[in-house]
């Protein structure tokens, strides 16, 4: 699907960099995100910084908010 980009994420700042350019194309504000995801500004600054203790489970609902699928890739 031409429409669908894959990017390799390996660490707390790649997808928090992720996050922030998802967040941007999609026009939102760090506080409009904070408001749909149920978490709160200083929460999307954190994740956006990649800040390693962001809790999972909130970084899900982002991801859902961003229309994101997370993939994982299992080596032998």
């Amino acid at each position: 699907d031409p429409s669908k980009t894959m990017v390799k994420v390996m660490d707390a700042q790649s997808l928090g960099k992720l996050i922030k350019r998802e967040r941007k194309r999609h026009e939102l504000t760090q506080t409009q995100l904070a408001f749909a995801s149920g978490t709160g500004r200083r929460f999307i600054i954190e994740v956006e910084r990649g800040k390693d203790t962001a809790q999972i489970g909130k970084i899900f609902i982002i991801l859902s908010l961003l229309r994101m699928d997370c993939l994982f890739e299992v080596k032998s």
